[in-house]
């Protein structure tokens, strides 16, 4: 079923449209909101909250995007709203003051550079100690292989900020990797 039917079909309330919906973009909410708010136990009932919001605001939605893109904003705004609830911050003080040294390749492959499972392990460690918007936006270019125009549209930035911050958690990321002891210390 395309997009405009599944929509449709969820606004009609036929049995099973919603439970489709959910089923095609459950991996993309989960990973939207467990990479901003990084705790398993809130990303469960932040899901929720996304779904509902969702099937609350469907009707809103007018094909201007994608229907995985508009559904990823909502999970990138709960995901938001739920770290400003609790005050914590998107982007860590400092990030944006950043003086970036040395250039990053725009396809440096973080999966590729990383076979062995101490390095995957690594780079994990490093991943998670980016800021939750940094962490968000290079897994969802590198891992999940999203277009920076689609990041832009979910996380709501312009592309050239999305860039700006893959830029410099790739450097984060490469200083990291190259001096192991700045994971553990980061902590």
């Amino acid at each position: 079923m395309e997009d405009p039917a599944l929509v449709s079909a969820v606004l009609t309330r036929a049995p099973g449209a919603f439970e489709e919906l959910v089923r095609r973009h459950e991996k993309l909410v989960w990973h939207l909101v467990f990479r901003v708010v990084g705790h398993p136990e809130d990303t469960r009932e932040l899901c929720q909250e996304v779904y509902l919001r969702v099937f609350q605001r469907l009707h809103q939605f007018r094909f201007e995007s994608s229907l995985s893109t508009w559904i990823g904003r909502v999970a990138y705004g709960v995901a938001c709203r739920h770290l400003r609830r609790k005050q914590l911050p998107l982007v860590h003080a400092g990030d944006e003051d950043e003086d970036p040294v040395a250039r990053v390749a725009d396809d440096f492959d973080l999966q590729a550079s990383h076979v062995q499972a101490d390095e995957i392990g690594h780079l994990s460690r490093a991943i998670e100690g980016l800021s939750p918007l940094q962490r968000t936006v290079i897994t969802l270019y590198h891992l999940d292989e999203l277009p920076i125009a689609e990041i832009a549209a979910i996380t709501d930035l312009a592309e050239g900020t999305v860039k700006s911050h893959l830029f410099r958690a790739r450097l984060k990321l490469r200083q990291q990797l190259q001096d192991p002891r700045e994971v553990s210390h980061a902590r």
